[in-house]
């Protein structure tokens, strides 16, 4: 039986390279999805950051599995990531004071990050999974906070958070419990069991 072809519904060049670097074939689509309505919808019916990253990861890959041009039959791997600390959402920042008064507000603290990957195919989602990490930042100066800033600049608006752990982020923090990948927003040993599980890759 032909093996099914796969899709990523994100432009994240991390989610990329992490599929890539495990020896996938698959084709990848930025899915056009309002956030912003999503994660307030998500809140005005009282869900928690779980059900807001699994909404969103679900919208992405139902915007490119409806495209004309791709298969009923492929596997679309939609994937999204919210940021929580003590209760409030944060987003990526849109320039280098939000990401200064993020960072600010998260230094010596430790937030979660909520990473949620679905499978769909032929109008459905038939897989949704949720993993966390849990992120301690140290509590790093004023100066340090600066001279990061200057070294990542537009770098770091791409992030939740703004920070790459796989680049100069790694040195605000003090402790990382999690997975490398759901760090970095597609956990993937469960998505790989459940490619496996559709006949996406070899068992």
């Amino acid at each position: 039986m032909e093996k099914p072809e796969i899709f990523l519904a994100s432009g994240s060049s991390a989610r990329r390279s992490i599929l890539a670097a495990a020896g996938l074939g698959f084709r990848w689509r930025a899915a056009a999805v309002d956030e912003a309505f999503y994660k307030t919808k998500a809140r005005a019916m009282g869900q928690d950051a779980d059900a807001a990253a699994l909404a969103l990861a679900e919208a992405k890959a139902a915007a490119v599995g409806e495209s004309p041009d791709v298969s009923r039959m492929s596997l679309i791997i939609g994937a999204d990531q919210m940021l929580s600390c003590e209760g409030r959402w944060f987003d990526k920042p849109t320039d280098l004071e939000g990401a200064r008064n993020q960072l600010q507000d998260l230094r010596g603290r430790t937030h979660l990050l909520h990473s949620a990957v679905t499978l769909w195919r032929d109008g459905e989602i038939i897989w949704r999974h949720i993993e966390h990490a849990s992120m301690t930042m140290r509590t790093f100066s004023d100066t340090f906070l600066e001279g990061y800033l200057e070294q990542e600049a537009d770098a770091c608006l791409s992030c939740v958070g703004a920070y790459r752990v796989e680049g100069p982020g790694i040195q605000l923090f003090e402790a990382i419990t999690g997975d490398q990948s759901t760090i970095l927003g597609l956990p993937m040993l469960p998505l790989l069991g459940a490619l496996r599980h559709c006949g996406a890759i070899g068992a």
